[in-house]
């Protein structure tokens, strides 16, 4: 007989597992870690550094559009 229920209660959902996934990616690409590494990492080890990563990127970003910005008025 086969259950047409989802398991839920076994194992993460596919939602974490994505999210988890992401957090993977975005350490790899942005941070240059390997993916051994980040699997590795404790869950809020991992997740302080995505947010660490976040917080400056963001600041990176906005520092980019500062010297763009004044760079425009400058010219004109």
């Amino acid at each position: 007989m086969i259950c047409r229920l989802r398991q839920t209660f076994f194992g993460l959902s596919e939602k974490y597992t994505e999210s988890v996934y992401e957090q993977f990616f975005y350490l790899k690409y942005y941070g240059g870690w390997s993916f051994t590494e980040a699997y590795n990492l404790p869950i809020k080890l991992r997740e302080w550094f995505v947010n660490k990563l976040t917080e400056q990127l963001k600041m990176e970003k906005d520092e980019m559009d500062k010297v763009t910005r004044d760079t425009k008025n400058f010219q004109k």
